[in-house]
């Protein structure tokens, strides 16, 4: 569970913004225990689209709206915090070893630009404060938004 949250604070004072912030946030989450798969989906009209990312390739570079955990937060214009990825019917598989999901949106001004999209291998790997941690993220995030850069 994240606790030194100062990673965040260097980010936002380094000048980064757009997909350089947005990737450089990724490799700053693959770095925390549990952590297995950290990316960011931008929203295209009623589309995700893949952004910056580290961990293994996936299939799954464009999902629909209300499709899998990813869409349903759109869908649902919430947060996202999934336990046990068994327990969904429409899960999309990324990975044999995912085992639990969180996708926190990032918004400006009442619009969804994307979300933060995070698997874990452990069952229950994400909490509140990952919740938190990832919000806090999201807003820096969203500040500094482009899709060109």
């Amino acid at each position: 569970m994240p606790t030194n949250v100062d990673w965040i604070e260097e980010l936002a004072t380094s000048g980064l913004a757009g997909r350089a912030l947005r990737q450089a946030a990724m490799e700053k989450l693959d770095e925390l225990p549990g952590y297995d798969w950290s990316g960011i989906y931008l929203l295209k009209g009623d589309h995700l689209h893949l952004d910056a990312y580290v961990g293994a390739e996936t299939d799954h570079t464009v999902i629909p709206v209300g499709v899998g955990v990813c869409g349903t937060a759109v869908a649902e214009r919430a947060n996202q915090v999934i336990d046990d990825v068994r327990e969904l019917s429409n899960y999309l598989s990324c990975s044999v070893h995912t085992r639990s999901e969180i996708v926190v949106l990032i918004e400006r001004e009442g619009e969804i630009l994307g979300q933060i999209d995070i698997d874990g291998h452990e069952v229950g790997r994400f909490t509140a404060e990952d919740e938190a941690m990832l919000t806090r993220l999201a807003q820096l995030l969203a500040a500094r938004w482009t899709e060109a850069s």
